[in-house]
């Protein structure tokens, strides 16, 4: 066998060590299951095998399926077998005679645990890397192969679920407590325990299987305390789920109807769940996007070939401030020496205490040592000298986002550094070719946006400017790996790709106040949408200041070509009535001294509400609509080179909700003629930003999907 090793000892155990050939952990895959079947067979015919011991030879046990697989399209006959397969290989073995126990060695995860359940008894091993869980519902599924009827049947159906629907993995102690497993042994000690269990002659049977045994919660709701849970679950998932994420819903009623059935037709109902799950564009979407390929440009999918990587020991970073200090900390992390530069010692100083403040609270909180902090916070040197920054290996500029002060910086600093150090500079907006003109050398210039607060957010949008080098770009991706962020790559424009997109959720927000629509609606739509926050809640966050400046920036260097936005005359006239951001007291909410913000009042008197309110569900399409749109215009113009980028970038700069994929699968989720007819609908209700372009147009009539590129 080519993933599976047995030895039979003279005791009559067989351990069986799962050793994946061509992957470094144990995966499910049709060859693997097709090898566990056949071995399973040849055990339970073999008299002298007295029990089986389920091992692995990875530091893992097992995770679930390869993510690959299950991304691809399914019809429904495919769906179902996909569950009914290894659910047969699991029930085969949980009935075949023989006694079977888990030796958990380390990780079991989604499959790899609905393995472990089917076997008799579970031993895992105390260690930090050893977790067990069932986390299927985070890419849209449930377990498919008993995971939801086995585990239900184990502790019951509320707990059971509060497993399945967070879909966090456990550590030992914790999953030791939830009924997970068995036992937790010492590491050194995990093949001992579970030999000496098996020489203790357990019976081979599941308690389901034992003649009349039935678990309290199969009587459904007869049950008050299954009724009580009952009555509420559904609606706590759909506030946490806006009904966008199917899969909560299907895993509590596999659990709830399963448990009434006997436990192989319960196995069915499980498998029809899942394929139904699986067939939806919801899960693939998840998949392909948070998992697939957001892996991919963590291993710098787009980085060009034939440069030699870099190796980075010391980054100067410009500005002090809050983008600067976070990115000086993140590279502190990263063993990085770094030189923050300010205006003054004094401003410098500040930043380097922002690092302290987080380093405290980690030791506070028991996720870092005080001397691993130490040496952490020993690796930033404030500076107000230029001179400091000679060593540098690259060079980060966040500074304020004003082009004149960005080229006074650029100028001033690269006087001292070697010519061939990469200068980065993290704007959000500003041209990249423009910022350029004031570097010495603008192939070696390039863009590189990091997301507030650095420290949380993974994302960093590497932009090329007309002039940067491929050697340049190559490089720069090498800096944000050692970082551990994950890059997109994009091409030059104004607001790049993330920044000229997201304006155009708070725009549209601002529109929609500005036509009467009642502010509490709008926000709503938006939280119906998925997004994380309402448009206007956030511009209170990041202030009307913000876009107002951006917009003159552009009107400055852009001239006529520039069209301001929907959403400037309604920030212009909440400017003029003193209510600009939280920060200034208030804009579209109040934030009393006591009780939770509320929508400000004269919201109704700036913009009165129209009479007849739209639904909801149309203000939540238009939000996405509009998002879409754009990233097609950023794929269309070649802002966007690929559009797993567009997809990646909107999930995880600014929130776009994951069950869509990202804006350019939303639009294949819509269905691309479908997108483009609602789109010229919405154009001739709102305006000609909603016109889909001739290109998207023909890509519709083809019916070529936008995440083909």
């Amino acid at each position: 066998m080519k993933h599976i090793t047995l030895s039979v000892d003279a005791e009559g155990i067989a351990l069986v060590t799962l050793n994946n050939a061509d992957e470094s952990v144990n995966l499910v895959s049709p060859e693997w299951i097709a090898e566990f079947v056949a071995l399973t067979e040849q055990l339970a015919a073999d008299a002298a095998v007295r029990g089986i011991l389920l091992t692995s030879g990875k530091p893992g046990f097992m995770a679930g399926a390869d993510l690959k697989m299950l991304a691809r399209p399914f019809d429904k006959a495919q769906a179902l077998d996909l569950a009914r397969v290894p659910s047969a290989m699991h029930r085969r073995l949980e009935t075949c005679g023989k006694p079977v126990v888990a030796a958990l060695n380390g990780l079991a995860l989604g499959g790899g645990f609905e393995l472990a359940l089917a076997c008799h008894h579970r031993i895992l091993a105390d260690h930090p890397k050893a977790v067990v869980g069932l986390p299927e519902v985070n890419v849209g599924l449930l377990p498919g192969s008993g995971g939801t009827q086995r585990l239900a049947r184990m502790i019951g159906l509320r707990a059971a679920l509060e497993v399945l629907l967070d879909g966090k993995p456990r550590a030992p102690a914790a999953a030791l407590k939830a009924g997970l497993v068995d036992a937790v042994v010492p590491p050194d000690q995990l093949l001992a325990a579970a030999r000496a269990w098996l020489l203790s002659a357990p019976a081979p049977v599941q308690p389901w299987d034992t003649k009349g045994w039935s678990h309290p919660d199969a009587q459904g709701l007869l049950n008050p305390q299954v009724a009580s849970y009952l009555s509420v679950l559904p609606a706590r998932t759909a506030a946490a789920t806006m009904h966008n994420y199917p899969a909560p819903a299907a895993i509590t009623a596999a659990v709830f109807e399963g448990l009434q059935m006997p436990f192989d037709q319960a196995l069915a109902l499980e498998g029809k769940y899942f394929a139904k799950l699986l067939i939806d564009p919801v899960a693939g979407n998840i998949i392909r996007t948070t998992f697939l390929n957001k892996g991919e440009a963590a291993k710098l999918a787009r980085r060009p070939a034939g440069v030699p990587k870099a190796s980075y020991a010391t980054v100067a970073v410009l500005g002090a401030g809050m983008m600067g200090a976070g990115i000086a900390h993140v590279s502190a992390l990263a063993g990085l020496q770094v030189h923050l530069l300010d205006r003054s010692p004094e401003e410098a100083a500040r930043g380097k205490a922002a690092s302290a403040r987080t380093l405290a609270k980690e030791v506070e909180r028991g996720r870092r040592s005080q001397a691993e902090a130490d040496a952490i916070l020993a690796r930033i040197h404030p500076t107000a000298d230029p001179g400091d920054l000679a060593p540098a290996d690259i060079v980060i500029e966040a500074v304020f986002e004003d082009t004149a002060v960005k080229a006074e910086i650029t100028a001033r600093v690269q006087a001292v550094l070697r010519p061939d150090v990469i200068f980065a500079s993290n704007t959000s907006t500003l041209p990249i070719t423009g910022l350029a003109r004031a570097a010495t050398d603008p192939s070696r210039f390039i863009g590189m946006h990091f997301f507030s607060p650095v420290e949380r957010m993974e994302l960093v949008e590497v932009i090329r400017g007309r002039e940067t080098s491929d050697a340049t770009l190559a490089q720069a991706l090498d800096f944000v790996a050692l970082l551990r962020k994950v890059p997109i790559t994009v091409n030059d424009s104004r607001g790049f790709y993330t920044s000229r997109v997201f304006q155009t959720f708070i725009h549209e927000g601002m529109a929609m106040l500005a036509e009467g629509i009642a502010p509490a609606l709008i926000e709503n739509a938006a939280r119906m949408a998925g997004m994380p926050i309402g448009p206007l809640a956030l511009l209170d966050e990041v202030t009307l200041d913000l876009p107002v400046k951006i917009i003159r920036q552009a009107e400055a260097e852009d001239g006529a070509a520039y069209q301001p936005p929907c959403g400037y005359a309604p920030a212009l006239r909440m400017i003029a009535a003193g209510r600009s951001s939280r920060k200034a007291g208030g804009a579209f909410y109040d934030y009393p001294a006591e009780g939770p913000k509320h929508l400000w009042p004269g919201l109704a008197d700036l913009f009165p509400p129209r009479a007849d309110q739209p639904e909801a569900a149309s203000l939540r399409r238009r939000f996405l609509h509009i998002q879409a749109l754009e990233t097609a215009r950023c794929l269309e113009e070649g802002v966007l080179s690929d559009p797993a980028d567009g997809d990646l970038g909107s999930v995880l700069a600014w929130g776009f909700p994951t069950w869509t994929g990202g804006t350019l699968s939303w639009i294949d989720t819509v269905g691309a003629a479908a997108f483009v007819a609602e789109c010229e609908a919405l154009a001739q209700q709102h305006g000609a930003r909603f016109a889909p372009s001739d290109w998207l147009r023909a890509r519709a009539a083809a019916g070529r999907p936008l995440r083909e590129g």
